[in-house]
């Protein structure tokens, strides 16, 4: 599946951003830049990014041509056609932060996941982030093999594990504690036999199983879309699976005939 935009997060803070028009959506977007600490500037001064939010459609197609003339990415502010660039809706748990884009399609879309978001994400989740930072080293060092470590996260962070992210506490340091349990290293290799190319049609079980493999083996029959919903780093081989294929979690993925 060909992405229609690629998700960034830029780090704006000290630079220039050329800001253009007046009224409630150019306020609107010098809030978020402020938020950024990026500083806002005019058309004639250096930048790598602007805004135009201006609303005489003439006046801003105009700008957006002399912009892109500059080689300058340009967001046009209800003009998704003349996008370089969107802007996303946003749930702010620092140092998380999700975003939600529909390639400037329906920002209603965007705000309204957005507000079902905030509901659900704990105010505090930074903290599991900033806690998982610190813990690191003593990652490294409980599991030392990265393969074993990233399932040691997925499991602890999964649905009613204890680090669960929709959970309203977490204690990294208790999961860390010698006593805890040290899940065992498993070579694990397993068939998925689909009915459906659509991956909405994948069962929880296998849409975890792609999601965590090291590496996925596949016919030439199964769609792109299917493979997308692995890790983006596990390998993907157009073969059948082997008998011994190696450490960690491997899938082998089937279109029913």
């Amino acid at each position: 599946m060909t992405l229609q935009s690629l998700p960034l997060f830029v780090r704006l803070a000290g630079r220039p951003v050329i800001l253009l028009g007046e009224g409630e959506a150019a306020d609107a977007k010098r809030r978020l830049l402020n938020r950024a600490g990026a500083d806002v500037v005019g058309e004639d001064a250096p930048a790598a990014l602007a805004i135009v939010a201006i609303d005489d459609e003439d006046d801003a197609l105009a700008a957006v041509a002399r912009l892109k003339a500059r080689g300058i990415l340009v967001n046009a502010v209800d003009r998704s056609a003349y996008c370089d660039f969107t802007l996303p809706a946003i749930v702010d748990r620092a140092p998380v932060l999700i975003a939600i884009g529909t390639s400037g399609v329906s920002a209603g879309l965007a705000a309204a996941l957005r507000q079902r978001l905030e509901a659900l994400i704990p105010a505090d989740l930074g903290k599991l982030a900033l806690a998982l930072q610190a813990a690191r080293g003593a990652l490294r060092k409980r599991w030392p093999d990265m393969g074993e470590r990233r399932r040691a996260l997925a499991t602890a962070m999964g649905a009613g594990g204890m680090l669960d992210p929709l959970s309203p506490t977490h204690d990294v340091d208790a999961w860390l504690a010698p006593t805890a349990e040290l899940p065992g290293k498993r070579d694990v290799a397993i068939t998925l036999v689909l009915l459906s190319d659509d991956p909405e049609d994948l069962t929880l079980r296998q849409a975890r199983a792609l999601a965590s493999a090291d590496r996925v083996y596949h016919g030439a029959d199964v769609p792109a879309v299917i493979l997308d919903r692995a890790r983006a780093d596990a390998a993907r081989l157009c073969e059948a699976m082997p008998a011994d294929p190696g450490t960690g979690l491997s899938v082998e993925v089937e279109m029913a005939r």
